[in-house]
């Protein structure tokens, strides 16, 4: 009997201990790594004629746009980079020729938020247990869509031939709030499409969001929107 309880004492320890380790090297690691922020895909591939930008453009395939945000685990000095994404991106624009380069009307990007998925590495974890707290925290049964629209854009640079730098100021409508931000972004021409890459920073709280809660790590309340979108003339 007293050695059925030693041997069961010393697997209990056993138990522990691996547990211990396992959570070692989930929180105290640094084996752990984020996909760099989303960018022109590539150089510039003309195809289309300067001429033949002016018109109305739609979201394709191809097109990702995420979140980035800030966690810090328990016992860590450095934050780990959380990344969603999702290739379930709708909207368009307007192009037509101006003076000094072109003007962008009309801009729509819907991304499907109940489709968020993490693609972030952490060693000993499934960070995809992280979107099920995300979707609770934005309601996306009620809230299923984060949306920028934009009246218009001036964009100055060849675009068919080389990387345009474009600031758009326009509205950003997440969690049913809607709020005034400026988009930094790149555009060019890849073959018979545009893509427009760029980042907006936001606040959870000025969409009335608190960061998600969960055991051995806090969240930013910072966070990056970034995006990658191809575009082909309809």
């Amino acid at each position: 009997m007293r050695r059925n309880l030693i041997v069961a004492a010393a697997a209990g320890v056993l138990a522990i201990a691996i547990a211990g380790i396992g959570a070692y090297v989930y929180f105290f690691s640094n084996l752990r790594s984020s996909p760099t922020t989303l960018g022109l895909s590539a150089s510039p591939s003309p195809a289309v004629a300067s001429s033949g930008l002016a018109g109305t453009w739609n979201v394709t395939s191809g097109s990702l746009a995420g979140y980035r945000v800030q966690e810090l685990f328990v016992g860590e000095n450095s934050k780990h980079v959380a990344v969603a994404r999702t290739s379930n991106v709708i909207g368009g624009l307007t192009v037509s020729a101006d003076a000094g380069g072109y003007v962008v009307s009309g801009v729509t990007l819907t991304a499907d938020l109940s489709s968020l998925h993490s693609v972030d590495q952490v060693v000993g974890r499934n960070v995809t247990q992280r979107d099920g707290v995300v979707s609770r925290q934005l309601n996306v049964q009620q809230f299923p869509n984060a949306t920028f629209t934009a009246t218009s854009a001036s964009v100055t640079g060849g675009v068919t031939t080389s990387q345009a730098d474009v600031t758009v100021a326009g509205k950003l409508t997440i969690h049913g709030v809607t709020k005034d931000v400026t988009v930094s972004a790149k555009a060019q021409a890849v073959g018979d499409k545009i893509e427009i890459a760029g980042t907006t920073a936001i606040n959870m709280a000025d969409y009335g969001l608190t960061p998600p809660q969960a055991p051995f790590v806090t969240v930013d309340s910072a966070i990056t929107i970034d995006f990658d979108v191809f575009l082909v003339k309809s």
